[in-house]
């Protein structure tokens, strides 16, 4: 899965799952090249969606304190 960046032409995300090694492997590519990776072990993953979910909850409080 690809997700494309709101920041840089042409830059995006892309997860991929590799189960036999027991990885999930998120990396930043630059139109058709991959600038950085990050390897993540399946253990980790629950992790980064908790990370990522509280994100938008604390900027939702922010936006609505601003307001």
């Amino acid at each position: 899965s690809t997700l494309i960046g709101r920041d840089t032409a042409g830059r995006g995300l892309r997860v991929s799952s590799h189960p036999d090694a027991g990885r999930v492997v998120l990396s930043i590519w630059q139109d058709d090249v991959c600038r950085a990776t990050l390897r993540l072990a399946e253990d980790d993953v629950p992790e980064l969606v908790k990370m990522l979910s509280s994100s938008l909850v604390h900027s939702d409080v922010e936006e609505s304190d601003a307001g």
